[in-house]
């Protein structure tokens, strides 16, 4: 038995060596796939990362320019003006009443409705 195994592996092992080269997709076209995606590629980041990146830049821009007077509006729909800014944090005043303010991260700021020098109230 395993005499007819090794004959059938030794005879595989030699029909694969004598046959013609592989025909298919990849066969005269390699250069042609390679083409495609690399065109796919050069879509796809000028389609989606690239616009995402361009709005990350923007938004780091707005945050950085965050200053006390601003009015802004949190990603929780929370409008105040800034009364007290660090590095990491924004503290907003929410209310006419004294001493309503509240805390934030910078990152929960999600516009700037109108700078400081522009209130026209």
């Amino acid at each position: 038995m395993w005499q007819l195994i090794l004959a059938q592996a030794q005879e595989a092992a030699q029909g694969t060596a004598t046959d013609a080269p592989a025909s298919g997709p990849m066969a005269g076209g390699g250069g042609q796939f390679m083409i495609m995606m690399m065109a796919l590629l050069a879509i796809m980041y000028f389609l989606m990362i690239r616009p995402n990146q361009k709005r990350e830049k923007e938004r780091r821009e707005m945050l950085a320019a965050v200053a006390k007077g601003d009015k802004v509006v949190t990603s929780g729909g929370i409008c105040g003006s800034v009364v007290g800014l660090s590095e990491k944090t924004v503290v907003l005043k929410v209310s006419d009443e004294p001493n309503v303010k509240m805390e934030f991260l910078r990152g929960a700021i999600s516009q700037v409705t109108s700078k400081a020098g522009q209130d026209k109230d």
